[in-house]
């Protein structure tokens, strides 16, 4: 899949996890990632490489943008990160340059290859998983401690969490009856957003019905077919795909399809939609405006 999204939606809040933040990390202390390992930290890290754009984001939310050192080649938020070295893209980090740095931590996803050559090399990782909104929350709390800023994590965490859910309530209010049924595209194998995943959740907390059923995973790959058959009444989708639509075989009687409820962001906008991190409120506002201006 090209896009690796991050996620949150397993009903736990921004709010539960700050309740439990912990403290900041203290030489020797030990903190587990995602992919189970327990890791030491001697020291706070001053040297970060990421190479995910919301972990990136994460990282200077919590105002410590000043330790990172270099990004993948995806991270352009906020400004100041633009001029950092890239070490490629998602899946093809060029380990050269990563070594030349000297990091002392490399923040990725649990799914990037690259974990077990850095491991070799004596580079410490720490992977995040980032498929659910919860773990928006979860991933600010861990970096709020690895980087000894549990306080501003609590903060972060708290901001976001109200934002979205006044943003939700907003929503609800001015819908009247059921809401639309709704299919978002993120990349057109077709790759979609379910209900479990954290787009999957704003969507639902904005009142609308994802044609996509739970139990077919975050980010499902779909038969073309099933898209039609369940006809939804709006399409969210990448501004190259949105005129070819109806050339996909029987996409064409879609209703959102037929009557132009596509929902077309720029890059800019779709990059809060599809991080799960610190801008996810921008990005359901986005979601929100759309569903205002083409639900029927």
């Amino acid at each position: 899949m090209a896009l690796v999204l991050l996620a949150w939606g397993s009903g736990l809040g921004l709010a539960d996890t700050a309740a439990r933040a912990a403290e900041p990390v203290h030489p020797g202390v030990v903190v587990r990632d995602d992919l189970q390992r327990d890791i030491t930290f001697a020291r706070s890290p001053s040297r970060i490489v990421s190479l995910l754009p919301s972990l990136t984001e994460t990282v200077c939310a919590l105002g410590a943008c000043d330790r990172l050192v270099a990004t993948d080649r995806f991270s352009n938020w906020p400004a100041q990160v633009r001029a950092l070295p890239k070490t490629g893209g998602l899946d093809d980090a060029s380990v050269e340059l990563i070594v030349s740095l000297k990091p002392d931590l490399i923040l990725l996803s649990r799914s990037q290859r690259i974990t077990q050559r850095l491991q070799e090399l004596g580079i410490q990782t720490f992977a995040l998983d980032t498929q659910t909104y919860a773990d928006i929350g979860r991933t600010a709390d861990v970096l709020g401690r690895i980087l000894g800023v549990p306080d501003r994590a609590v903060i972060l965490e708290q901001t976001i969490d109200g934002a979205v859910r006044d943003i939700g309530e907003r929503a609800r209010a001015r819908r009247h009856g059921g809401g639309p049924t709704v299919y978002f595209e993120v990349d057109r194998a077709p790759y979609a957003a379910g209900p479990e995943s954290f787009i999957g959740e704003l969507l639902d907390r904005l009142g609308s019905r994802n044609i996509v059923t739970a139990d077919l995973g975050p980010f499902p790959k779909l038969n073309p077919e099933y898209v039609v058959r369940r006809n939804p009444d709006v399409i969210f989708i990448s501004p190259v795909e949105a005129p070819r639509l109806g050339e996909r075989p029987g996409w064409g009687t879609i209703r959102a399809v037929r009557e132009k409820r596509l929902c077309v962001t720029t890059p800019e906008v779709n990059d809060t939609i599809v991080r799960a991190g610190p801008r996810v409120a921008e990005g359901m506002r986005a979601l929100a405006d759309c569903l205002d201006r083409l639900a029927p």
